[in-house]
């Protein structure tokens, strides 16, 4: 069956003034909708024409040759997985066993976010800010471009896009703003802990 683009988990219009419907009209309804037609174009006819996201994109990992393959299908899976890390009822971080976790390996949410924006704000280029879990503990990676971090054995929890087009129109050349404005109004922790609870 073909790739389809997800539904989104919330109304286009719901993160405004934090992310506006523009921002989505461009991102999610150009550039997501575009992977997955270009990834579409790809696989038709072929042997992976019935494979996951997840398949394809381990298969594709390192291949010169399957560049094209690798990088549509991991822009779709980090984006599906960029709109369940956000929320209009984001910011907020609960407590539990996630909030146990950050205040062990982070010191705190403050620390936390420091950490995270470095990393986002670090990361030359296009690519993923990540809440990863590495074995027992809690970490935060970058990622160039296309690539997740289950390809080098890190459980991502939570994502920040940190390409232009997530953030141009509505704060310029200002990606540090944009990531505050994600970890202050917008990071869906809830979606974060029932990744870690899964993960346990």
């Amino acid at each position: 069956m073909p790739f389809e683009l997800m539904a989104l988990p919330f109304d286009k219009q719901s993160l405004a003034p934090h992310m506006s419907e523009e921002t989505f009209d461009y991102h999610y309804g150009k550039h997501h909708s575009g992977y997955v037609d270009k990834l579409n174009s790809l696989v038709a006819g072929s042997p992976l024409a019935d494979a996951s996201l997840e398949d394809i994109i381990t298969q594709s990992n390192g291949d010169p040759e399957a560049a094209a393959l690798f990088n549509n299908a991991a822009q779709i899976w980090n984006h599906d997985f960029f709109w369940h890390s956000i929320s209009p009822e984001g910011g907020v971080l609960p407590d539990g066993a996630l909030k146990d976790r950050i205040d062990a390996d982070f010191g705190g949410l403050s620390e936390f976010k420091e950490a995270f924006l470095a990393a986002a704000t670090g990361q030359f280029g296009s690519g993923w800010a990540w809440l990863v879990l590495d074995g027992d503990k809690l970490a935060i990676v970058s990622t160039p471009n296309a690539v997740p971090p289950f390809v080098n054995g890190l459980t991502p929890l939570l994502t920040c896009d940190v390409w232009e087009h997530a953030y141009y129109l509505d704060h310029r050349n200002d990606r540090a703003a944009f990531v505050q404005t994600f970890l202050d109004k917008l990071v869906n922790w809830s979606f974060a802990a029932k990744r870690l609870q899964e993960a346990s």
